[in-house]
Formats: structure tokens, C-alpha cells, sequence
């Protein structure tokens, strides 16, 4: 708290001039005991000075003196159970404001204001914003952030999560971003960039040491719990937060990066540069990316790659969804090929399924091809799959199941019938609607269907159109060739016989 420069000087001039005391000063100005004594040593009067009256604490002094000069971040509610065990009597919160006189101040370090050379030198840093919900899903938001030493050129790059993957990935937008890439590149102790660090002694993640290799580059990780060394970047990613992200809309992560890509290029390419103010970082980074390193001719390889055990059905789990496979490749191991927005699934060098990514938790990818084989191979399946989709669109038709079961009722024709439900009306109103005819007591498909007609009427929507009719209506359609009728005429011809009518005899009927 700042005290006023009125409330200090008269505080300076009642305690040198009048000779008052610590606590009258305290009372006659209205201010705290602890203000008093904080105003006096700012302006260099001895602490011994200012305790007037023998205090509790004195002749534990030196006992608090060698444990805080041995301990020096030990905390003072620590430190008084200690005294207390030796016999200091006084209050604990008193005790706490002492200690704080007596304890030891860590010396101020002063730092040197680093430069480097243009095309020489870039830091990198992962920065956490937040989490996204997607679907059944909460994913970290996690921001690339890559800044050029000399220019303060920012990259800033968006991803769902912090691996090794998506840490290249931003390594490579970067340098496609600036046609080139600095000579050495610094890091905090990232797991993606140091497995393992024993003073000096620095162990790399193999894949960075590689892919450092195929773009020629020099990774250097800073000291520990020196974050002055990359101090460039965490600014970097502080303005990023103050003048990029807060209270900025976004419909997904791409349009997230899409605004990211227009800000780099415009807003933060256009502030002065630290180097130079008379100068932009714009006019800045056209002066270091002719001196950076040029790009290989070749990228790097980024995508993610697994193996999976497909198990009996056909499917195979990567990162919290399931993908569809060909029914002939359950039961063995299978390998993964995902980038951001593509997962294909290999057996050796063929590819079985190519699916877009989904981002969400619990969700099947499927391709139609794949289950409509497995289908027609098990005909039996067909019921199951119905009923499995129905329940994934409305969770609340398991209890209507449930209960038409426990009345004897056909299952099979009552998942048809929601079923073509389901595909005139949404999932939301086909859910409300069943719980609207589990609320009345009525587990049948009527039911529903006159819920879905209220709720359309109370809407004031049009009748739902169906798009495909059921076969037995088509079939309604079909042309039919009238048949001739002068062939009845030959039934006066020849009439039949007693035995033609019945079929034949009695004992054989």
C-alpha cells in the first residue's frame, strides 16, 4: 500500500523533531503502527531504533536469526510453533509482523540487456489459454508462440494440445511464414525439447535433435529458472493474451488462427520495434529475413503415427474417438496416420480407411461402405445397428425400449418406427418427444409422433417432408401390365373337373 508523501514527511517530522513515539504518531494520524515503522525504515532509521519498549520476541532473536539465515523462506506460523515449544508467550499475529522486520532480504540481482545480431537468434514457447468444449470433449488451448530476437517478429499458432507433433508443426509454420529460420532457437526445459537435465549435463528429445538437424539449426535450451535469458518470447506471449485474445470470438480453431495469421501481419507487425523505435517490427524483419537460413528442400515429416489393436469390431480408438475399418481387418494390429485434419488407418503399406479427424470424445467416424459390408454379411446386425443409432441420437429411447419390452411389445418394429421418425425430425425434438410419451406413461411410437406434431404445431412449422419413402410405398408406384382377359374365356372351354377344384382327393388333402 502507498502512503502519502504528506502522511511521510509528517511522520519524519514527528518522529525527529518532536520526539514523538511510534504509537502516538499512529493515533494522532490515524494511520497503522506497522505504516509508521514501514515510513521510518524506508528513510534509513535503524530498526533496533524504532522498537522503543522491551519486546516478548528479544530473547528469541537470535534463535529466529540462524533458523531464517538457514532457512530463509521458512514461513512465520512455522517458525512461532517453534518458539512457542520454547517458550515465547506472545500473540501469533504480533509475532508474524515481527519476524517480517527481522527477516533477511534477498539481495536485488541486476541483469545485462542482451542484443543479438539480425537472422540470429529466436525463442519458443508454449502459452495455455484456456479450454475449448467440443462436443463431449474439453480440450487445453494451447498457443504456439515463436519470436524473432533482432525484429520481434511474432508467430502465433493455436492447437487442441502440447505434443510433440503440434511443437513442430509450429516450427514449421514459422519458418514457411518467414521463408527462413534463425541460427539458434531457444527454449525454456520443455518436455518436447529436454528429456532430462543434470547441471550442464543436457539430454535433447531425439525427435527435436532431429528434425533441428534436417532444417540446420542450433536448439539451445536457457539455465534453469532463468527466464530472463528468453525474456523476448514471454513478453511476446503477454501480448499476445492483452491484445490478441481477450475478448476476441472465434466459431472454431481454424478461425482462431485464421484471425492469429491477419494480427501477425498486421497489428503486431506494425508496433515500433525494441531495437529501433524509429523504425516498425514490419520494416525490421524485411531487414533480417535476407540474413536468416534458408528452408530445405524438403519439410520435415509431421504426422502423428500409432499402432492400434482393432479389436472384434470394427473399429480402431485414436485420440478419444473411434474410426471406422473394413470388417475384414479386426482382431490385429493396425498402425495411425493423423495430421490436424485427416486419420488414416494402415495395415503395412495399405491404406483401409481415411476419415476427417474429429476433435470430439466417445464418437464414431465411420465410412458407410465399411459398416454397410459388415451389414450385409450379418444380416442379424441390422436391429442392433438401428438400435445403437437411435440410442446415440436419443439417449432417452433405451427407456422407451425398455418399457414397450416389459408389455410384450414388437422391438423391432418400434425401432423402425422411430427410426423413420428420426429421419423426418431432428434428434432434439425426437428426444423431447419421447421423454414427453415416457412422461405420459405411453412407451409407443404414437406417442411420439403425436408429441412431434405438438411441438411442430406450437412451433407453427410446415409438415416434415420425407425424404425417402418407405420400400412397400414405393412398390405402390410400380407400373403393373394389365392382363389379357380373353384368356378367362377358355375356362368355359374346358371346364375343370371335380378333382381340379378340390385340389384332389380327400385322403390326400
Amino acid at each position: 500500500m502507498t502512503v502519502a508523501a504528506e502522511i511521510q514527511a509528517q511522520i519524519l517530522r514527528y518522529y525527529h523533531v518532536e520526539r514523538w513515539r511510534i504509537g502516538t504518531i499512529a493515533r494522532q494520524l490515524k494511520v497503522h503502527g506497522g505504516t509508521v515503522h514501514r515510513v521510518l525504515a524506508n528513510a534509513g532509521v535503524p530498526r533496533s531504533a524504532l522498537v522503543r519498549r522491551p519486546s516478548r520476541i528479544e530473547g528469541y532473536l537470535v534463535f529466529i536469526g540462524q533458523t531464517l539465515e538457514k532457512f530463509p523462506t521458512l514461513t512465520a506460523s512455522r517458525l512461532y510453533a517453534m518458539v512457542q515449544e520454547r517458550g515465547y508467550i506472545g500473540g501469533p499475529d504480533h509475532f508474524r509482523h515481527l519476524v517480517g522486520l527481522y527477516r533477511p532480504r534477498p539481495s536485488r540481482e541486476a541483469y545485462l540487456r542482451l542484443r543479438t545480431l539480425p537472422g540470429e537468434q529466436g525463442q519458443v514457447d508454449w502459452g495455455h489459454f484456456g479450454h475449448l468444449n467440443i462436443g463431449r470433449a474439453r480440450r487445453p488451448l494451447m498457443a504456439f508462440v515463436m519470436v524473432l530476437s533482432w525484429s520481434r517478429r511474432i508467430f502465433l499458432r493455436f492447437y487442441l494440445d502440447a505434443r510433440m507433433e503440434n511443437f513442430l508443426r509450429g516450427h514449421q509454420g514459422a519458418f514457411e511464414a518467414w521463408s527462413g529460420l534463425p541460427r539458434v532457437l531457444l527454449y525454456d526445459n520443455l518436455k518436447s525439447a529436454v528429456l532430462e537435465r543434470h547441471g550442464d549435463a543436457i539430454r535433447f528429445h531425439p525427435t527435436l535433435l532431429e528434425f533441428a538437424g534436417h532444417y540446420r539449426y542450433e536448439p539451445r535450451p536457457v539455465a534453469v529458472a532463468r527466464g530472463n535469458e528468453k525474456g523476448r518470447v514471454e513478453r511476446a506471449i503477454r501480448y499476445v493474451r492483452d491484445n490478441f485474445f481477450a475478448a476476441r470470438s472465434f466459431a472454431d480453431i481454424g478461425d482462431l488462427n485464421a484471425q492469429a495469421d491477419l494480427w501477425c501481419a498486421g497489428q503486431a507487425s506494425n508496433r515500433p520495434c525494441p531495437e529501433d523505435t524509429a523504425m516498425s517490427v514490419r520494416e525490421a524483419f524485411e531487414t533480417e529475413q535476407p540474413r536468416l537460413l534458408s528452408l530445405p528442400g524438403n519439410p520435415y515429416p509431421t504426422e502423428e503415427q500409432l499402432q492400434v489393436s482393432a479389436g472384434k469390431t470394427p473399429y480402431v480408438r485414436f485420440d478419444l474417438n473411434d474410426y471406422s475399418i473394413p470388417h475384414t481387418h479386426v482382431q490385429r494390429m493396425l498402425t495411425v496416420r493423423a495430421d490436424p485434419k485427416r486419420v488414416r488407418v494402415l495395415d503395412g503399406g495399405e491404406i483401409l480407411a481415411d476419415h476427417p479427424r474429429s476433435y470430439d470424445r466417445k464418437a464414431q467416424v465411420e465410412d458407410p461402405a465399411h459398416i454397410e459390408a459388415l451389414v450385409l454379411r450379418k444380416r442379424q446386425a441390422r436391429q442392433h445397428r438401428g438400435i445403437d443409432h437411435l440410442a446415440r441420437a436419443a439417449p432417452a429411447s433405451r427407456d422407451l425400449l425398455i418399457r414397450a419390452g416389459e408389455r410384450g411389445a414388437n422391438l423391432g418394429a418400434i425401432t423402425a418406427a422411430l427410426l423413420r421418425l428420426l429421419d423426418r425430425y431432428s434428434a432434439t425434438e425426437v428426444q423431447a418427444a419421447i421423454v414427453d410419451a415416457l412422461a405420459s406413461g405411453v412407451p409407443h411410437p404414437n406417442a411420439v409422433r403425436l408429441a412431434l406434431e405438438r411441438r411442430r404445431e406450437v412451433r407453427n412449422d410446415a409438415p416434415p417432408v420425407a425424404v425417402c419413402l418407405p420400400q412397400h410405398i414405393k412398390q405402390k408406384d410400380t407400373p403393373v401390365q394389365p392382363h389379357r382377359l380373353d384368356t378367362y374365356d377358355q375356362l368355359t372351354d374346358h371346364p375343370l373337373t371335380d378333382d381340379q377344384l378340390t385340389g384332389g382327393d380327400d385322403e390326400q388333402s
